[in-house]
């Protein structure tokens, strides 16, 4: 039978390749839209996992801006949603994710954690250090170029 599961697995899903950890039989979740059987629609969304749960769920939330008239200033409204965590993803709490739109699995979930963004985990920096990152790798790379010469 546990061929069976790893021989069902898609590829790909919406685009996406499968995670190394949905070929293994033990990661098997009939709610998976690689192991499972679980069928996704085209309505997307990115958010961070600031919630998890032991029953392979968590919640997500992003931010948006909206116009207040009155005081001609923008606010920032938080939207949550609870999101199916299926264990070959296991998306850990910080961390972006993106979720397409599913059957309802239970009462509150109707979505289903298709990816985990690349970087994993996201962490606020302030200030010139991300960009100051990039540039130091950028001049090393043009340095070694210039050394080979």
């Amino acid at each position: 039978m546990d061929n069976q599961k790893m021989t069902n697995t898609r590829k790909e899903v919406l685009g996406i390749p499968a995670p190394e950890r949905a070929y293994d039989s033990k990661y098997y979740d009939k709610n998976c839209p690689f192991t499972g059987g679980l069928a996704v629609k085209k309505e997307l969304l990115t958010g961070r996992v600031v919630k998890k749960d032991t029953n392979k769920s968590a919640t997500i939330e992003w931010f948006s801006s909206h116009y207040v008239p009155k005081y001609e200033r923008f606010e920032l409204r938080r939207s949550r949603l609870r999101v199916h965590n299926p264990p070959c993803l296991d998306a850990q709490i910080g961390q972006s994710v993106l979720v397409a739109k599913s059957r309802p699995i239970s009462k509150t979930k109707h979505h289903v954690i298709i990816q985990v963004l690349e970087g994993g985990k996201v962490e606020h920096h302030f200030g010139a250090e991300e960009p100051g990152k990039k540039i130091v790798k950028k001049k090393e790379t043009a340095d070694e170029g210039g050394e080979e010469e």
